[in-house]
């Protein structure tokens, strides 16, 4: 039993053990560069194919739709960017809570005058209404980008209704599934979306892996270019030990997802159940709203979350609802966007379960985050 609880998989996960095992001959062997013919190179070419047709099976795509990335913010650099070069600029549409690797890229574009942007609200649940999607829409949109799942508090947006709603007017669709894929299923037929980001360090996988599945027929500008790696949409040698990694995880996931959403969602309920026990008013966000099994984002009334979390942080990880500079509190924008008050946000933590989760685990997390709150 290992002293420490790691209650923040939100943030990111340990690498399964069953991923490394499948890594570990790319590490010590099999070393080719899969551009070459030889031997060695062939070797290392089939192991990149059968990662991708691995995370293409995860998705329900074809394997050839899969572009594999650095990791989740270069596919939602890649979605983005390369849509908008393509297709010589426009009007675009994204959600006031996309995580910094789309809302930062999408307001960069905005200041060098390659698009026009509008962001759309959400409710107090952190909901996008579609009907606020479609009213942002007009003749010059490309893109519209909202995530799949919310980091934060883990409202599942409703993607297939707004891609629904674009699909007959030949804007295209992306979504950031880096907080959903290994928590929830997610098949890019029944969403509807042109463009999908995978985080590998989401979902079992090692850091530095991503992949960006891209349907058929839509075309988009490489970020990286040199030689024709990637369908030439993403130059560079391959990282063929992480491609094998994110394979192998993928895998896990369509083998283990089904009764996981459950046990997560047990997990969750329980440490919400064990906190409310302790803490007279606790406000649990989003809890109205469809959510990612594992996530809990809850504010316990008049805790400062940064001060709690530096009491536990060498017994319990959990992430807070704002970040504190010197004397300036910044409440997290996705908190803010949902209308909470910088009071209930100043005591907001997100605390988020995993694969090797225990009930033990939340049930000390629990006792030790009471007992700092009552000696604080």
């Amino acid at each position: 039993m290992s002293s420490f609880i790691y209650l923040d998989y939100n943030a990111t996960t340990p690498t399964d053990p069953r991923v490394a095992d499948a890594m570990t001959p790319y590490l010590t062997g099999f070393f080719g560069n899969p551009s070459s013919g030889h031997r060695a190179g062939r070797e290392a070419k089939t192991a990149v194919e059968k990662a991708r047709v691995q995370v293409a099976g995860c998705l329900g795509c074809a394997a050839d739709e899969m572009i594999f990335t650095s990791g989740g913010s270069e596919s939602d650099n890649l979605a983005l960017r390369g849509v908008v070069t393509a297709r010589g600029g426009g009007h675009v549409v994204i959600s006031a809570v996309e995580h910094p690797a789309v809302l930062e890229v999408a307001l960069a574009m905005e200041m060098e005058g390659l698009i026009r942007l509008t962001v759309v609200g959400v409710d107090a649940e952190c909901r996008v209404d579609p009907a606020d999607i479609e009213a942002a829409l007009a003749d010059d949109t490309v893109l519209i980008s909202i995530m799949l799942a919310n980091n934060e508090v883990g409202t599942l947006q409703p993607v297939a209704e707004i891609a629904e709603l674009c699909r007959d007017r030949g804007v295209l669709v992306h979504t950031d599934a880096a907080q959903a894929v290994g928590k929830i299923p997610v098949d890019v037929d029944d969403l509807g979306v042109d463009l999908l980001t995978v985080a590998g360090h989401k979902l079992y996988a090692p850091k530095g892996i991503g992949a960006l599945y891209l349907r058929r027929g839509v075309e988009i500008e490489p970020l990286i270019r040199g030689a024709g790696h990637e369908r030439r949409l993403r130059a560079g040698t391959e990282n063929i030990l992480e491609m094998v990694g994110l394979g192998a995880a993928c895998a896990l996931v369509r083998d283990d997802l089904p009764h996981e959403i459950s046990r997560l969602a047990a997990l969750r309920d329980r440490l919400r159940e064990r906190l409310a026990a302790g803490v007279d008013g606790l406000i649990e966000h989003a809890r109205g709203a469809e959510r990612l099994p594992n996530t809990l984002s809850v504010s316990l009334p008049g805790a400062h979350a940064g001060e709690l979390l530096e009491a536990i942080g060498d017994e319990v990880a959990a992430s807070a609802g704002v970040a504190c500079h010197g004397f300036t509190i910044q409440v997290s924008h996705v908190l803010a966007a949902m209308g909470v008050t910088t009071e209930v946000a100043l005591g907001t933590v997100r605390f988020s379960v995993g694969r090797f989760t225990t009930e033990d685990e939340v049930d000390r997390g629990a006792e030790i985050i009471l007992a700092a709150l009552r000696s604080a």
